[in-house]
């Protein structure tokens, strides 16, 4: 059996804005409008797709809510009490649970809609596989974490209390601040920012990998074709794992900035 078989690219999604001999600018919209910066790709499209979604979902599912809810409110409600009772009530107790339920929300259902797409035929991809959006979101829980700390104590008062540690011999100081400091206001965005989008890259590839040798085998490996069969079944049980890792990694970021919200408020107690 022969046909055609088309090796993976993902030049144009990863880095997009190819130039051809001409000059003209491809796998972008709007390339020349105001020198590029308003310029689309793929994963762009997407997030813009998927915010769109999001936002419109909670306020058609928030226009007219009920105290007895049913329908859309109903699984809207039950969406946002995961997140209220499992994530900042949990990390936070009830008080600063619900102030910053918000911003924690947002975080975990941004994260997860965006993480959905890598298996959601068409799109194929997430759009926190590429840094962007992981670096957004992180910055979000890192401005959540300082403001905490910040309002409760006061800037200077809390960045004193993050990186000093009290009790120690006054020597170890000049080793004990700049690991302080670097763990506590740089280390901790750059691993949210980092382990988003290392897992959907990762698993992105792996995807592409499995249904390209699927590809491959069927099409174009005479003797092996029955090896395509190893290969879809190896594609099909990684999308379930990739299901599993898609709820994980948005429920494991908002809950580290929860975690990193209740470090700052308690700074005090280092």
């Amino acid at each position: 059996m022969k046909g055609e078989f088309h090796a993976p690219n993902l030049d144009a999604e990863f880095f997009p804005g190819h130039v051809t001999e001409d000059g003209k600018v491809v796998d972008l919209l709007f390339a020349d409008f105001a020198n590029g910066w308003f310029a689309l790709d793929r994963l762009m499209l997407i997030r813009l797709l998927v915010t769109a979604i999001v936002v419109v979902f909670f306020l058609w599912a928030m226009r007219k809510p009920k105290l007895i809810p049913h329908g859309v409110q109903n699984i809207a409600e039950y969406a946002l009490d995961f997140v209220r009772i499992h994530i900042a009530e949990d990390i936070l107790g009830k008080k600063e649970g619900r102030r910053f339920l918000p911003i924690l929300a947002t975080i975990f259902f941004a994260t997860l809609m965006m993480n959905l797409t890598t298996i959601i035929p068409g799109l194929n991809i997430s759009p926190n596989a590429r840094i962007g959006m992981p670096i957004i979101m992180a910055v979000a829980g890192y401005i959540a974490f300082i403001y905490a700390g910040a309002k409760r104590y006061g800037f200077f008062k809390y960045i004193k209390s993050s990186i000093v540690v009290p009790n120690i011999p006054p020597a170890l100081h000049v080793l004990v601040i700049p690991i302080e400091c670097f763990s506590t206001f740089i280390l901790r965005p750059v691993t949210l920012a980092l382990r988003l989008m290392a897992n959907f890259l990762a698993g992105h590839l792996i995807l592409v990998l499995l249904y390209s040798a699927t590809n491959f085998f069927f099409w174009q490996f005479n003797g092996w074709t029955a090896l395509s069969g190893v290969t879809i079944l190896a594609a099909v049980a990684f999308t379930v794992y990739e299901c599993i890792v898609i709820f994980l990694q948005a429920y494991i970021f908002a809950l580290l900035v929860a975690v990193y919200i209740e470090l700052s408020l308690h700074a005090d107690s280092h």
